[in-house]
């Protein structure tokens, strides 16, 4: 059959970012050359962004089974099981280029996009974190980014009645041409009502519903797979535009269709738009899908069925019903006021074929199209500016001379301020399940009708990641399980967001292979199976490359929400207690980059058995009522940790008077070092004994380090004779310059 016009032009080849020898694969399986509109259909599932085709050789490495999990990767998202019959459903996603490109809609689209990920498999969302990069705010440029992406993600989810409930935000310029926008979301399901992507039963009906289709985000996923340059920000066709009222009335219509068990199953347009769905869902299934565009709702006239099948316009889905049941189908999406339409069905030879006014003008092998793009196993060495950058000498770095301005400008640094500012734009209460908020180290949502919550968090150190990407890696599962641990939580399930430069270079794909190793041996040893992610490449711009930024989002469960803890002080008397011990852990660290402007060094050492008997003992001590609070030190060593504790609560500051043991230390390693597994506790005099009696048994240093008090914090670095305070500043003016830092820093001229 004769589908098209011949096309043997390199530019047209090349305009859709497909190479010589991925067009002749194309050629081959078709058995013939495609048309206009079969070359796009393939352009935007082989790119990058949906084929994870320079990845997938090293992804299949990673850990992703385990007692609890339902669902692995694979599907619009994972599934892992917390008793009762219940489980929590949750993946990151990312969407940078786009909010580079146009900030307020590409990160609102970002949150559309993930939300859809989570009730696609029946779970009702119930909460966003995200994960923000950006260059730092001297600029008026980044500052715009910061702003409009921020109102993009709070415009997105307070409109869908979704909380915000937690995040983390780092700058740096290497972020300037290309942040990061990723996005994590976490829904509820029961585990008997799993739905998936699949286009099972041969004659079922193909339905489409949700927003009219238009010609906004074609080729978004194409965009999504190159690098930018000068001209980036023309691309603004490419980013889509979200309409979160609709996304609303489209989750209850998708929760309505599933409680009334009408549905085979079920896929979100997202990247790829019809594309993607249609022949994910029939590859799945080993089946094929006959589409009828004639019936597809649209909103421009005179579209052609290369843009209908390539447009990404938001708020859309397809779904497989089951036989005879279009009519309720139907009925159900009217009630929401969706449009919808039967727009085709499940065929039994394998195939996607799109029929425009009785014609076909695509047909395509849909497990081709979904699954057998290229594979590469792309070269990779350590680039060779490496050993310069773990190279730090320490003897060219003068210690700490005056402790006071050093913490002063750690606490006002963009990335360990605080986050208030951001955080207070998002509604991170709806729905009266938020029980711990943001500004600890991980916020902690409530299961009804249980006395069990869930934690989250999300974690990675870009700059351990571009000194050692292997530690790097292992850093971020390290720090994530430590945020769930110290809230109470047992880790239980990881949804990453990997984002890298070009993978094409041997540097960066030196980086992304290394950090894949780092993540496997961490999660293993941790036995915390990855259930989805993401990858995002080409991250780089004129040829400048991001730090390689392998973002987690881990999860964690409570059994009993009374045991949750934060990390903020609660009463005057408290003992301060440090669990772990100090090295002279510099490297990579915050205070070298803000005091020293270096990016240095070998990131902190870590050995995973020692952070996994913090992690036991820290469980233990919260399970059994003996902590107040808990901390982890990480950006800005224990002295932020300890300023923190004091002034990060929700109530009045409170002061301490700590005295901390310095050995053979630096006095900047003993304040300011990223030493891990280490996390600061207070707790009642009467709980100290049983304290240490319990960290002994786990083989976990301890050390009594001081006591709450009112006003003040007061710390002196040395031996027990040493009495002289190092820092001494009112918590009140701590307070404050922390939590106004950001928004100055947003606001200046």
């Amino acid at each position: 059959m004769q589908i098209g016009m011949s096309l043997n032009t390199k530019d047209l080849i090349a305009q859709h970012n497909l190479t010589g020898d991925e067009y002749q694969k194309i050629v081959d399986i078709l058995g013939r050359e495609p048309n206009l509109t079969e070359l796009g259909m393939f352009s935007v599932m082989w790119s990058e962004h949906c084929s994870y085709k320079s990845s997938r050789v090293h992804l299949k490495k990673l850990p992703t089974t385990g007692p609890r999990v339902v669902q692995g990767p694979g599907e619009n998202a994972g599934v892992i099981d917390i008793g009762d019959g219940l489980c929590v459903v949750f993946k990151m996603e990312s969407h940078n280029h786009p909010s580079f490109i146009e900030p307020y809609q590409g990160a609102a689209t970002g949150v559309g996009g993930i939300l859809r990920d989570i009730f696609t498999m029946g779970a009702r969302p119930i909460a966003l974190l995200d994960s923000l990069r950006f260059g730092e705010l001297h600029s008026s440029k980044n500052r715009h980014l910061m702003k409009g992406v921020v109102s993009g993600i709070a415009g997105y989810g307070n409109c869908m009645g979704v909380p915000t409930v937690g995040g983390e935000i780092v700058f740096n310029d290497i972020y300037a041409l290309n942040p990061l926008v990723n996005v994590f979301c976490l829904g509820l399901a029961h585990r008997d009502k799993i739905f998936r992507g699949t286009a099972a039963g041969v004659g079922n009906p193909v339905i489409y519903f949700g927003s009219k289709t238009g010609r906004d985000g074609i080729h978004g996923a194409t965009m999504a797979s190159d690098s930018f340059d000068d001209q980036s920000e023309q691309k603004r066709p490419t980013v889509q535009v979200g309409d979160p009222f609709a996304e609303k009335l489209l989750l209850e219509a998708c929760l309505e269709l599933m409680e009334r068990d009408l549905l085979v199953g079920i896929q979100d347009m997202g990247a790829a738009g019809l594309t993607s769905s249609s022949c994910e869902m029939a590859s799945r299934a080993g089946n094929g899908i006959e589409l009828d565009l004639s019936v597809v709702p649209r909103r421009e006239s005179g579209m052609t069925p290369y843009e209908v099948m390539l447009s990404e316009s938001q708020e859309r889905m397809l779904m497989v019903a089951k036989s005879g049941k279009e009519g309720e189908c139907t009925e159900v999406c009217r009630k929401w006021d969706l449009d919808v339409a039967v727009v085709g069905k499940v065929t039994a030879d394998g195939m996607l074929r799109v029929l425009d006014q009785g014609k076909v003008v695509a047909e395509i092998p849909a497990k081709a199209l979904a699954d057998g793009g290229p594979r590469y196993e792309r070269p990779y060495q350590p680039p060779a500016y490496q050993d310069m950058l773990t190279n730090l000498n320490y003897d060219a770095i003068s210690d700490v001379k005056d402790a006071n301005v050093a913490l002063l400008a750690l606490l006002e640094s963009p990335t360990i301020a605080s986050k208030r500012w951001v955080y207070e734009q998002y509604d991170h209460m709806v729905r009266t399940n938020t029980t711990i908020r943001p500004g600890s180290d991980a916020a902690v949502v409530r299961i009804k009708g249980t006395k069990k919550a869930v934690a989250m968090t999300v974690d990675c150190n870009s700059r351990y990641c571009l000194l050692n990407p292997y530690e790097g890696a292992r850093l971020a599962v390290a720090e994530a399980a430590r945020n769930l641990v110290c809230s109470g939580a047992v880790p239980i399930g990881l949804t990453d967001c990997l984002n890298f430069g070009n993978p094409e270079r041997p540097d960066i794909m030196w980086q992304f292979a290394m950090a894949i190793e780092g993540m496997k041996d961490a999660c293993e040893h941790f036995q915390i199976p990855i259930v989805s992610g993401n990858v995002s490449f080409y991250n780089e711009t004129n040829g400048l490359s991001i730090y390689p930024t392998p973002m987690l989002g881990m999860v964690g469960l409570i059994d009993d929400i009374e045991r949750s803890m934060t990390q903020w002080f609660k009463q005057e008397g408290d003992d301060i207690i440090l669990l772990g011990s100090s090295r002279e852990d510099l490297g990579g660290s915050e205070y070298l980059k803000v005091v020293h402007a270096r990016e240095q060094g070998s990131p902190p050492y870590l050995s995973l058995d020692t952070e996994k008997a913090l992690h036991d003992c820290l469980l233990f001590l919260i399970r059994d009522g003996l902590l107040q609070s808990a901390h982890d030190c990480s950006e800005g060593g224990v002295a932020v940790a300890l300023a923190e504790s004091c002034i990060s609560g929700p109530d009045r500051a409170l002061g301490a008077v700590v005295r901390l043991t310095r050995g053979r230390l630096r006095k900047d390693a003993v304040l300011f070092g990223e030493s891990q597994s280490r996390v600061v506790v207070s707790a009642k005099p009467a709980h100290r004994q049983p304290i240490l009696n319990h960290a002994r048994s786990f083989g976990v240093p301890i050390e009594i380090m001081g006591t709450v008090t009112g006003g003040r914090l007061i710390v002196s670095v040395g031996d027990e004779g040493s009495t002289e305070p190092v820092i001494d500043q009112p918590v009140a003016m701590l307070h404050d310059r922390w939590v106004c830092a950001l928004e100055q820093a947003l606001n200046q001229v």
